[in-house]
């Protein structure tokens, strides 16, 4: 996940998408966990740079604990 969150939870939008969609490909990265405020940055993106990689686009910290501790749940790790 890249992004800031509040002191109430939310996650607000980050910068440079790209690069961070570009550095989870390098590091082969398959799922990926973004600021829903981010979402049209990312489907901007050419089709080369999110194939293959699984987003999700979060707007609470709730959002994460639950993507993260179900991925762990099911056996599946992410990074």
């Amino acid at each position: 996940m890249t992004g800031e969150l509040t002191l109430t939870g939310q996650v607000l939008p980050v910068g440079g998408i790209r690069e961070k969609v570009i550095a989870a490909r390098r590091a082969r990265m398959a799922e990926v966990i973004l600021p829903f405020g981010n979402k049209g940055d990312y489907e901007a993106l050419p089709a080369y740079l999110s194939e293959g990689i699984k987003v999700h686009f979060v707007r609470h910290f709730r959002d994460v604990f639950d993507i993260v501790f179900d991925a762990s749940a099911d056996g599946r790790q992410l990074h």
